[in-house]
């Protein structure tokens, strides 16, 4: 053998047994994992010295296995309990190292930066109740939210529960996947975007430990499973991926056996990990949780609460024992005072703060037996409109922009409006209750700002399941149809106001539509002047012969027509004497001039008219230029997106053919390697025999 292509020392070792055989347990999974859409890592052969699987204690520091890698963590890295800061750390070593196949991984930060689109708590919550309302269809008759004590960490934990449907173990793992769905295709369901439990979870809590057990349904058997979620975990050992450690039990008979998805050491490997890092102190205490679950249902533990810069939690679990309420800025001692004297008022007052008042307005319509229950007391439902007076209901359809599904006839939003029952004390209540799909999404959302007291005391509920949610649920995505809704909302409150604030004790507000301005005034004198002509019998007629008539010397707007009889009936007697004095001609020329100022005035209006109507024009013309280069830019972005997709598409073939490349070398590698090995066994045996026979 060439010295170039010398092996290195204990390569050509025969493997130990238990190497072997996790190696060809390796490549069973591998298969089974190819069939569900997974891919395992490949494993490049090293020696036995650099392999560990499992996280391990040795002299006071934490070991981690990084993608093949030994990594040493520190014992104490520093934990940030603040949520805003949670997400300024590193990982072991910062670094990126690629295994196997190169890949797009996803860093723990992203659970936290992930989490930031919830800046409001209740937020959060709400999410989590959508999950249990979306488990009515599975028979789901509550959802509980509590708070529990943490009894190894010494502090609080929140607790949402319901008894739905549960979730299969594949199931479990698509609701601990990011951005999957199944959801977004019923019709029926809250949920679409597969975000919201990691980012409401990851909002309140570093933490989440979830509980679920589903019953068989068509052939397949009961089982259960727990999930963990932690950035602590992830943080603390320096993950530089996201890991979520799984274990599942299916039941036979009366007896709940584990179900293995790889191997029993895996099993075992996550358990002891959600163990350890879970907020109970032994395998018992967690797996006792199960028992709570009855038949069926999901039970979620969210603990290591996030704090505030003066260290207690942000949530408030004192204040009101049967309530979840925030502190900071988002509490008002003033409106929580103004609550107590507003009874009709108080969900607008306290909806930004109070879990119970924020969700007893969450949904519009609650399914008939669902009950919500907050710390052993349920919420009660409340629909808005039963705080309204002098109320009207108003039909809104939308308009179809291009070919958005707006153009559904059926695309309506049915508009409540009215006074809150405390109007008369002239508080600033106002706005729009704007639901989708029975959530609650805009929550009095102000469309007028009015610079005065107008507007004041207006609220409105409707439902619009034309415009699409933000990812968060507290807003709507910017849209034509958003825009519009938007303009009709502020028309309609305007009108209603204006028409009914003198009911409150405002001042009524003129009707500008229907007064008439001086200068129309003006011009409806002049032109009844023009119109008019005296015959001798004292008749009035009009040279307009579309419109001539005989008034008996009566005008139909008589102090109009009498003045203009008293002013000339001089004229009248003098012209049957033949006389004409000087004092009418002065009046008459005084009327003229008069008439010549009034036309003058009304033609600077008419010019002052024309050049607003040219400069909307040019601004229309402007904004059309404006839509055309967006319209073009998206047209572009469509286009890249198109490219980007279709370079992703051959990027992924491209790594496929390597890994199968790769894989059929490492089979005639491991061939070759036997092969050696035998020979070296023959040679072996040669050189023992050819030395017995020297001998």
């Amino acid at each position: 053998m060439r010295a170039e292509a010398a092996l290195p020392v204990g390569f050509l070792d025969p493997l130990p047994p238990e190497e072997r055989a996790a190696w060809q347990q390796s490549r069973i999974n591998a298969g089974m994992a190819s069939s569900i859409g997974f891919i395992a890592p490949l494993r490049s052969v090293r020696p036995k010295a650099e392999y560990h699987d499992v996280p391990f204690s040795r002299n006071g520091q934490l070991v981690v296995v990084a993608g093949e890698k030994q990594v040493v963590a520190p014992a104490n890295i520093p934990s940030c309990k603040q949520f805003w800061k949670a997400g300024d750390y590193e990982g072991i070593d910062g670094g990126f190292s690629a295994v196997g196949m190169d890949h797009v991984r996803v860093h723990p930060k992203f659970l936290h930066s992930n989490a930031t689109s919830h800046k409001w708590a209740l937020g959060a919550f709400a999410e989590l109740l959508d999950n249990a309302m979306d488990e009515v269809c599975n028979g789901a008759t509550y959802v509980s939210v509590d708070v529990l004590d943490n009894k190894k960490e010494k502090g609080k934990m929140l607790l949402v529960e319901d008894n739905g449907g549960g979730m299969t173990p594949d199931k479990m793992r698509q609701c601990m996947s990011l951005g999957y769905s199944a959801k977004s295709k019923l019709a029926n369901t809250i949920g679409q975007y597969g975000n919201g439990f990691k980012t409401s979870s990851m909002r309140l809590g570093a933490d989440v430990i979830v509980f679920s057990r589903c019953q068989g349904r068509d052939g397949t058997s009961t089982t259960q499973s727990v999930g963990m979620l932690s950035y602590t975990f992830l943080r603390s050992t320096g993950k530089e991926d996201i890991v979520v450690p799984m274990i599942d039990f299916v039941k036979r008979g009366e007896t709940w056996e584990m179900l293995t998805r790889s191997s029993v050491d895996d099993w075992k490997r996550n358990s002891e990990t959600i163990v350890q890092w879970s907020p109970y102190q032994s395998e018992e205490d967690l797996f006792q949780q199960f028992e709570l679950l009855n038949d069926q249902g999901t039970r979620i533990i969210i603990y290591n609460l996030w704090e505030d810069e003066e260290g207690a939690t942000e949530l408030d679990f004192d204040t009101d024992p049967q309530d979840i309420q925030i502190r900071g800025v988002s509490r008002d001692e003033k409106k929580i005072e103004m609550a107590k004297q507003y009874p009709n008022s108080r969900h607008f007052l306290t909806y930004q703060h109070s879990l119970r008042s924020y969700a007893s307005i969450l949904y519009l319509r609650l399914s008939p037996g669902f009950r919500i229950i907050l710390r052993g007391k349920d919420v009660e439902h409340h629909n808005l409109v039963n705080d309204m007076m002098l109320s009207e209901e108003i039909t809104y359809r939308p308009q179809p922009v291009g070919d958005e599904t707006s153009k559904d006839p059926n695309a309506v939003a049915v508009v409540s409006i009215g006074f809150v029952k405390d109007a008369e004390h002239h508080i600033d209540i106002q706005g729009f209750n704007v639901y989708h799909k029975n959530r609650l999404i805009k929550p009095f959302w102000r469309v007028w700002n009015a610079a005065g007291s107008d507007g004041r005391g207006a609220i409105g509920v409707l439902e619009a399941n034309f415009v699409e949610p933000a990812h968060d649920k507290q807003g709507f995505e910017r849209t034509i149809v958003l825009a519009r809704l938007e303009a009709r909302l502020q028309a309609m409150q305007k009108k209603y106001w204006s028409s009914n604030c003198h009911l409150i004790g405002y001042a009524k507000r003129r009707n500008v539509k229907n007064s008439v301005s001086p200068e129309k005034e003006t011009n409806a004198t002049a032109n009844s002047k023009s119109c008019s002509r005296f015959s001798s019998n004292g008749h009035t007629f009009c040279n307009d012969k579309s419109k001539l008539k005989s008034t008996g010397g009566e005008h139909d707007k008589g102090p109009v027509h009498s003045s203009i009889q008293a002013r000339n009936q001089p004229i009248t007697q003098q012209a049957q004497t033949g006389q004409t004095p000087g004092i009418s001609v002065v009046k008459m020329e005084d009327t003229v001039s008069n008439l010549r100022e009034e036309n003058q005035s009304t033609k600077n209006s008419l010019q002052q008219v024309l050049r607003d109507l040219q400069y909307e024009r040019d601004r229309n013309k402007t904004l059309e230029g404006k839509i055309k280069a967006a319209e073009k830019r998206i047209s572009d972005l469509d286009n890249n997106h198109d490219n980007l997709a279709l370079m992703l598409i051959e990027e992924r073939r491209h790594w496929q053919q390597q890994e199968e490349s790769l894989r059929s070398r490492l089979m005639d590698a491991s061939v070759t390697i036997d092969e050696l090995l035998k020979k070296v066994k023959v040679l072996e045996s040669r050189i023992t025999f050819s030395c017995k026979t020297e001998r």
